[in-house]
């Protein structure tokens, strides 16, 4: 059975992460066969001394300070802490859901000999909010997320790792390297690329689940999708075959939007296709509550539909908005006046 190095990147998570680091240091799995490695991104609030308080009752509890502050940085010191067999990555706000986590993760890298292991991130917390409910029930539906991705799936697999792996042999980063610190969002996805890129096997398993905390409003989800906007534009620029047609929905939908009722004001036949698909569009977000809140509290369905344009429209921000500054760049370094253009020395 392999030892466990749990990797828990944070960064202003007060609220939340002794609830999930008691989840994880008190698993039914031996002590010496697993350790905790908290990298701190500098929080400003009371993670720190949470955390220390911690490790006065648990001695394979370890926390480290991350100086790059993004999760990519911190799951990097960790990686460089780390004494055991296998990593896993699991986030501040994460909720693990049983005391057999770590066993049943040991379990499935002896079972399946993979050189990673996926699992299933479902949204159903514990007492979620209305608009939670929401959430959770549009993340998980086809319009929702990429429709390649397994992360809601509960069919054990052997899968493709880009969107769902999140446990490691050692092996793998002695291959591959270490997480890419230029990326603040889809660090993961990245680094999957180039899992798969060397050919390393990567195995789905519902046996290690964790339950993500959905956001609690419009303006926090808008920003959260907009980072994962912005992580697959820098993804498309780094790995262009990683680029794939869901991921561009969003943008070019958005696009659309913006710039197709410009140019409608122009040119009329433009004017009403824009309109008519802004009706459509706005038709299947309220037919997808109808669906979606039916069995839910009331207030659950009629929030969908904003749910589905704060996903749809942060993502495309966050994705125009990364493609602009790269094109930005691109353009100042070909510039004329730019030394390392022209090869002046």
């Amino acid at each position: 059975m392999p030892t466990v190095s749990v990797i828990v990147p944070v960064r202003n998570e007060a609220r939340s992460v002794e609830r999930t680091l008691r989840l994880l240091l008190t698993q039914d799995f031996p002590r010496d066969h697993y350790e905790v490695i908290v990298a701190d991104g500098a929080s400003t609030d009371a993670t720190v001394p949470l955390v220390r308080r911690l490790q006065a009752e648990f001695p394979n509890l370890h926390l480290v300070f991350n100086p790059g502050r993004f999760s990519s940085a911190g799951r990097n010191v960790a990686i460089r802490h780390a004494t055991k067999d296998v990593a896993v990555v699991v986030d501040g706000h994460c909720h693990v859901p049983d005391r057999d986590y770590l066993k049943n993760l040991s379990a499935a890298f002896a079972a399946s000999e993979a050189d990673c292991l996926g699992r299933p991130q479902p949204l159903d917390v514990p007492d979620p909010t209305p608009f939670q409910r929401a959430v959770s029930a549009a993340r998980g539906s086809r319009l929702g997320h990429n429709p390649d991705s397994d992360i809601f799936s509960a069919e054990p697999k052997f899968v493709a790792p880009q969107s769902t792996a999140v446990a490691y042999s050692r092996a793998v980063f002695h291959r591959v390297g270490l997480f890419d610190e230029a990326f603040d969002a889809c660090e993961d996805v990245e680094f999957n690329e180039r899992v798969h890129a060397a050919g390393l096997s990567c195995y789905f398993t519902p046996a290690v689940k964790v339950v993500y905390e959905p956001r609690a409003g419009f303006r926090a989800l808008f920003y959260q999708l907009s980072r994962y906007g912005l992580g697959r534009a820098k993804l498309a620029f780094k790995h262009p075959r990683s680029l794939s047609v869901p991921a561009l929905v969003p943008p070019l939908w958005a696009g659309w939007a913006v710039f197709g009722g410009l140019l409608g004001l122009v040119v009329p036949y433009v004017g009403w296709a824009w309109a008519a698909s802004l009706l459509l569009y706005a038709a299947v977000l309220v037919a997808a509550g109808v669906v979606l809140g039916r069995g839910k509290p009331r207030g659950v369905g009629r929030r969908v539909p904003a749910v589905f344009v704060a996903i749809h429209f942060g993502f495309a921000w966050g994705f125009w908005k990364e493609v602009a500054k790269q094109l930005r760049g691109r353009i100042k370094f070909r510039s004329p006046h730019n030394p390392a253009a022209t090869g002046a020395r």
